[in-house]
């Protein structure tokens, strides 16, 4: 016994829990019945809960959904019973999976491993090893979570043998938020079992300092569901199905049917239609074993594959369809209702009219049924089962109980002459595909159960098996209806008892005349036998008035079929949102959260259309509403398996991809065999919605098909591209933007997105300084926010967040690992440093080695400066800000404020939200301007690139060839809407006397570029002197930064450049003294000549790496760009990304 004892010894040798040996263990008493009585051992100073002695596993069979056993097991619990209930949970849908329960002889009173387990609903302990550690209780959503104190009270645990806090795999850790009864447990999170403790992570012994004991909402959940109703599969699907399938065609028109096409022909009319149905069936058999089904029957079942697009789509009109489907089923009841009343001369007011009467009343008493509950109306639904069983009995006992009074109206039992008459078609007026169009709304109905899907007990295993063997039973009793008429009753029949064949006919060849009778008087005109008398089936029954009764309840059952389902798919679709409109149908009421409001707009369509009576019109655009409904079923599973999602698994196998998109097809086809303007109607309607659904883009995320085939394109297509050498035609700019948190420079933003938007890749890298734990926690939290951020904005760009120790290492991580395959990144864009001289410079010899690091990788460089700054996310109440001006409805801004009076936080929380860095924090003072001022322009100018851009110049001064990109980024933002006014003016250096041949030399490079310009200029004193008071200026400028080695010892100079790297030497400042001038220069003439541009793009000077200094480089790049319009300094990587080859 020492073995039980220990950690992992679960079982004996003999495969036997260590409890159950012959000897019962002090705390427990063998009951008469063989089964353990509880005991409280709290009184043998002993702790309540399993030891290792005495803790053993159970195997039990999984019910979910069963919430009537966990109802049950609470009350006994209230009843003081504490008797250990064993087996199964007690409910009859069971799912053919098992759970492991830790049987604890302490428990308390009532509490079974069911209830324990949590998959009923209920209390729910987290784990059957920790059923009386000490917990608390977490309320979250709509739901109880349920943690327990697993870090300081361990004697409990038994994971299966081990003392852990890891959990064992189980169901309710997977369950959604809105689960039934809204009970979720929650696994340990990854930081629970991984981070360090800093402190004890509970006190008292409770997570979170919470109450241990649950409170009494849990439980009361549990007496609460004991008044909802869910059925069975038989109950629940089999019968609505069969009731659905079997409507009045089955009586009045199959002997039509036979007559026309034959015995043999409707067969394959028959069996058409079951390929179609059972391919559906098929489908949604997959459909519903691949997960938890809720409420909402096809429409849930398309949008969670699909999603919302073809599932709102769907679901309206499906809803619809279903709403006057009740309508004709009604007014067909009705019209056998009058004609009964117009046989015994009692009509009302007159035909029309007593229908109207009699389908008003009609529907309210269904209504009535309805309303009352789900259990009223299955009740009539077994009822109306049974009289439509009596009837369809009642044909075939008639068939061998033929009478010679029937004989002269064509019935003369089982005869095989008939039979061979029968077999073949004689088609009067008909075609082969317009029976079939005739016959085939009867094979419909085969969602009945699945529209009712939250209902339902087990969906997953009543869906398919009540769907199916619906569709088995019907197709049976369809066939043999036909054989069985076909062989009894001939096409034609006079009723005239004088019609037997006399002695002087012998050319008479019919089998009539075979069985001594000649209805070759009537010819065609005949009023009865199978081409003529809709009622062929009451002629041949045993008791007609049984036949009457059955025609009653196909179409009432029908009726009642659909007007329950009508309001339930509407109310799934209104849950979710999808028409916001329609949000108030969503409401339930009752136990069963009954659509009451939908029942009330179902029974106004229907009574509506039974008001209209003109059914003729509208019925082959319901019978293609179904159709549609079930190609997209057929397509859904087509889909899911084509993009090979690893969600998609089916516990149904006994369905094939190929199968489906081939009954997708078929019930494609079919529609237009029934009506082809009702299925191009239908078409019309479907795709209006589709893209309704699409423009309004609803927030939701059901992981459907689409998304799981969106992946796998965009995984396929990388892959291939990865496989393409580079090329010039098809080089793209694909930035890596060094901007932040993307809201706080939403002029870079809006600038680069410009020149990238629909053409390249851009990437808004963020790099996360500061403690790791804060910032690792920061940069999951916003992946998620600012790429839906971006998403909302319109941005098409990728949020890809980086932690470093600091700025230089986090921008070499996304240049090394950004991207994927040839999706990567190849131009480096960053802001400008404002107010770099007033910062640390240490922080400026970062910013400056990105640069070089750019280079080193192969990377072009493109370097954006606004005069007004481009970090607005100092600003506080930047969100108001910016809806006041230009901001999509909807569009919600994630705000990231910086208090600037505290440095150390500011460094470890947001490290990088600066004025004057795009990447870093700067500590700065302002220039003095007024605050209000100040912030006004800042935004202004950072909403400008928003804006339809004026007729004004892009001024492009391409000095130096960089490989094309200072030209090919000017043309591609004059591809853009908002800046197809805007001309390009081309600035390149030359001499005074070339001025014309330089001038045309680029005009015909242009040309061959195909690049449009509006003008060309050629600057040809770009070397001469800068003014001086401009050179003093810069000199001023850099005065801070220099060195002055010369004034200082050789070794006291050497060390100071050596801390300070960033310092100007005296040497280094002569040895670029003419570079230095030339940026001077260059300021001046951009100022002369492109003041007025919207933009200006230029190219960047480059320096030396290890010769120029980062206080000397970043003087030059602000000699040049400072006081002017927006300026983009680009550089490329000097290999080409133009060329005029084709």
């Amino acid at each position: 016994m020492e073995q039980a004892g220990k950690p992992g010894s679960g079982q004996t040798e003999q495969g036997k829990s260590p409890s159950s040996s012959l000897n019962p263990q002090p705390s427990q008493t063998a009951s008469p019945s063989g089964q353990d009585l509880l005991v409280d051992d709290t009184q043998a100073g002993r702790p309540m809960g399993p030891t290792p002695s005495q803790s053993r596993f159970q195997v039990d069979l999984v019910t979910e959904g069963s919430k009537e056993a966990a109802a049950q097991e609470l009350q006994q619990q209230e009843d003081g019973v504490k008797q250990r209930c064993r087996g199964g949970s007690g409910s009859d849908e069971a799912k053919g999976r098992f759970r492991v329960n830790f049987v604890d002889p302490a428990a308390p009173e009532g509490i079974s491993p069911e209830n324990a387990d949590g998959g009923s609903g209920g209390v729910s302990f987290q784990n059957g090893d920790t059923v009386l550690s000490e917990g608390s209780l977490h309320s979250g959503g709509t739901g109880h979570h349920y943690h327990y104190d697993t870090h300081t009270n361990t004697y409990y645990l038994r994971t299966f043998g081990h003392n852990t806090i890891d959990a064992v795999p189980r169901i309710d850790y997977y369950r959604h938020t809105a689960a039934d009864l809204g009970e979720k447990l929650l696994r340990p999170s990854l930081a629970e079992l991984h981070d360090e403790l800093d402190k004890e992570p509970f006190e008292d012994g409770f997570a979170n300092g919470e109450d241990g004991t649950p409170t009494g909402d849990a439980v009361t959940n549990v007496a609460d569901s004991k008044g909802v109703v869910k059925f069975g599969w038989i109950k629940g699907v089999l019968v609505r199905c069969m009731l659905n399938i079997w409507g009045v065609m089955l009586f009045i028109r199959m002997s039509w049917i036979v007559g026309q096409a034959g015995i043999g022909l409707t067969i394959v009319v028959i069996a058409m239609a079951t390929v179609v149905t059972t391919i559906t069936g098929l489908s949604t058999s997959a459909i519903a074993t691949n997960g938890f089904v809720r409420g909402g029957g096809a429409y849930y079942l398309i949008s969670r594959s699909l999603g919302p697009e073809f599932g709102g789509a769907i679901g309206l009109i499906f809803a619809f369809a279903n709403a006057v489907a009740v309508a004709m089923y009604v007014v067909g009841f009705a019209e056998t209702v009058v004609e009964i009343l117009k046989e015994n001369g009692a009509l009302m007011v007159d035909q029309f009219n007593d229908i109207r009467i009699i389908g008003a009343i009609t529907v309210v008493l269904l209504l009535g049924i309805s309303v009352a509950g789900m259990e009223w109306e299955a009740k009539a639904q077994i009822v109306l089962l049974v009289i439509l069983l009596l009837a369809i009995g009642d044909f075939f006992i008639g068939t061998v109980i033929p009478s010679e009074e029937k004989k002269p109206k064509g019935f003369f039992g089982y005869k095989a002459d008939i039979f061979s008459e029968n077999f073949g078609p004689d088609f009067r007026g008909e075609t082969f595909f317009s029976v079939f169009a005739i016959f085939f709304p009867a094979a419909t109905g085969i969602l009945a159960g699945a529209n009712i899907s939250g209902d339902l007990a087990d969906p997953q295993h009543a869906i398919p098996r009540g769907t199916l063997l619906a569709i088995l039973i019907t197709t049976v009793v369809y066939i043999g209806v036909a054989v069985s008429v076909g062989s009894c009753v001939v096409r034609n029949a006079s009723g005239d008892v004088n019609s037997t064949l006399s002695a002087s006919m012998t050319n008479c060849t019919t089998a009539a005349c075979n069985l001594n009778y000649d209805f070759s008087s009537c010819g065609q005109d005949c009023k009865y036998g199978l081409m003529e008398n809709f009622q062929v089936m009451s002629m041949v029954s045993g008791f007609a008035p049984l036949i009457t009764a059955g025609i009653f309840s196909a179409t009432l059952s029908s009726a009642l079929a659909s007007l329950v389902s009508a309001p339930k798919v509407f109310q799934a679709l209104c849950k979710d949102n999808i028409y916001p409109g329609l949000q108030m149908f969503a409401k339930g009421y009752g136990k069963n959260n009954e659509p009451l409001r939908g029942y009330i707009l179902t029974f106004l369509i229907a009574l509506g259309f039974i008001l209209i009576a003109e059914l003729n019109l509208i019925a082959p655009i319901i019978s293609n509403f179904f159709l549609a409904s079930y190609a997209l079923i057929n397509f859904s599973v087509f889909h899911a398996s084509l993009a090979k999602s690893p969600g998609w698994r089916p516990a149904f196998r006994y369905y094939n991809m190929w199968v489906s998109l081939i009954g997708a097809l078929l019930c494609c086809g079919v529609m237009f065999v029934i009506n082809w303007w009702a299925a191009l109607l239908t078409y019309v309607i479907v795709i209006g919605l589709y893209i309704y659904v699409t423009y309004k883009k609803p927030d939701v995320n059901w992981g459907s098909s689409t998304q799981a085939l969106t992946y796998l394109n965009a995984l396929q297509h990388t892959i291939r591209l990865s496989g393409v050498e580079d090329h010039v035609k098809n080089f793209r700019p694909q930035c890596l933007v060094l901007i932040g948190a993307p809201n706080s420079r939403p002029a870079l933003l809006h600038l680069v997105h410009a020149f990238t938007k629909n053409v390249g890749l851009m990437i808004c890298g963020h790099v996360h300084m500061g403690p790791r734990r804060q910032a690792m926690k920061e940069l999951l939290t916003d992946q998620a926010r600012y790429q839906r951020w971006l998403i909302k904005n319109k941005t098409k760009a990728f949020y890809s967040p980086v932690h470093a120790e600091d700025l230089r290492d986090g921008a070499q991580y996304l240049m090394q690992a950004a991207g994927l395959g040839r999706m990567r990144p190849n131009i480096l864009v960053v802001g400008f440093k404002k107010n770099w001289s007033q910062c640390d410079m240490r922080e400026v010899e970062t910013y400056i080695n990105l640069f070089h690091d750019a280079f080193d990788f192969q990377y072009g460089v493109v370097v954006i400066r606004l005069k007004e700054g481009l970090d607005i996310s100092h600003l506080q109440g930047q969100e108001e800000l910016l809806s006041s001006q230009e901001k999509s409805p909807g569009t919600k801004d994630v705000v990231v404020n910086v208090d600037y009076s505290k440095k150390a936080e500011a460094e470890a929380s947001r490290p990088f939200a600066s004025d004057s860095s795009p990447m870093m924090r700067k500590d700065c003072k302002g220039q003095g301007i007024s605050l209000d001022t100040a912030d006004q322009r800042l935004l202004d100018a950072s909403l400008q690139f928003q804006k339809k851009q004026g007729k004004s110049t892009i001024d492009v001064w391409w000095l130096f060839d960089d490989g094309g990109l200072t030209l090919l980024i000017p043309y591609l933002i004059t591809t853009k809407k908002k800046w197809r006014d805007c001309k390009i003016r081309v600035f390149i250096g030359g001499k005074i006397n070339r001025i014309d041949h330089d001038r045309r030399a680029m005009a015909t490079l242009l040309s061959k570029f195909r690049i449009d310009f509006s003008d060309i200029m050629v600057l040809g004193d770009i070397n001469t002197k800068p003014k001086k008071e401009n050179v003093a200026a810069f000199e001023e400028m850099i005065e801070p930064f220099r060195l002055h080695e010369d004034e200082k010892e050789q070794e006291v100079a050497d060390k100071m450049k050596e801390e300070e790297p960033w310092r100007i030497t005296d040497n280094e400042l002569e040895l670029y003294k003419t570079k230095t001038h030339r940026q001077i220069r260059l300021n001046e003439l951009l100022k002369e000549h492109s003041s007025t541009a919207n933009v200006i793009v230029m190219s960047l000077p480059v320096a030396r790496k290890g010769a120029v200094s980062s206080a000397l480089y970043m003087a030059w790049t602000e000699a040049l760009s400072k006081d002017l319009p927006p300026i983009l300094l680009v550089r490329g990587n000097h290999q080409s990304v133009l060329t005029f080859y084709s």
